[in-house]
Order: C-alpha cells, then structure tokens, then sequence
C-alpha cells in the first residue's frame, strides 16, 4: 500500500527542488545521484537511461530512497523511501517534462538508440524535516 503524501511534502516534490537518489550497487554499497522530479499523485518519477547505473540497480532491486531538501531553505526537507517501477519511455516524455519544468525549455535531441525509463517510485516510508 503507498502512502499519501502532505501538502509540505507536495510542495517540494512540486519545486525545482533536486532529489539525491540512493540505489543498491550488487555488492550492497549504496549508490548515489542527483536527479530532476515530477510528482505523480502519491508517486515520484524521474527519468534515467537503461545503461546508467542507477537503472541497472533498480532492475536488479526495486528497493530506493531519495532525499529533496528545499532550494530556498536547505533545513526543510523530506525522505521517500519506496520501490521503484521501471517504465518504457520510447517518446521520451518524462525528460522533456522535467527540463521544462527546471531550466523552462525543451532538452537537447537524444540519440535515437538511447532507451530511456520513467522511474516511478511508490513510498513506503516518509519522514519529512523542518527547522
């Protein structure tokens, strides 16, 4: 079952706030990255490649956790921990969404070979911070 999330927790899912994304690398040492978010109801999503390694992680286990502190106030943030889902995304839209949500235009052309992925994260745990 997924969690909603609160009116804070939207807010900065909803900013051009980045999320730092922890994965599991196959010897269990965590990996790390920053990454572009949309909020998808009481989902995160973000967009990778199937090569990079955070892709490969998750295909392996769904397990994440991510972390959006707030641009303006670094003291408020939240934690998401969750699954992950990884979704085909041959139009490439999600990329293409985020880039107009943080920069306000579209990306630059990909390669067409390129297999891009919609990670759609479902939380299990919330914890959010405020000072």
């Amino acid at each position: 079952m997924s969690l909603e999330f609160d009116d804070d927790t939207c807010a900065l899912l909803d900013g051009k706030n980045f999320a730092i994304v922890a994965t599991l690398n196959e010897d269990g040492s965590p990996h790390t990255s920053a990454v572009w978010i949309a909020r998808d109801g009481n989902a995160v999503l973000f967009s990778t490649t199937a090569e990079r390694r955070k892709g490969r992680n998750l295909g392996r286990d769904p397990r994440i956790s991510l972390t959006v502190t707030d641009a303006h106030n670094p003291y408020n943030s939240v934690d998401i921990q969750g699954t992950a889902d990884l979704i085909e995304d041959p139009s490439k839209s999600l990329p293409r969404r985020l880039s107009r949500k943080y920069l306000g235009e579209d990306p630059p052309t990909e390669p067409a070979d390129v297999v891009r992925l919609i990670v759609r994260v479902t939380p299990r745990k919330i914890t959010g911070f405020s000072a």
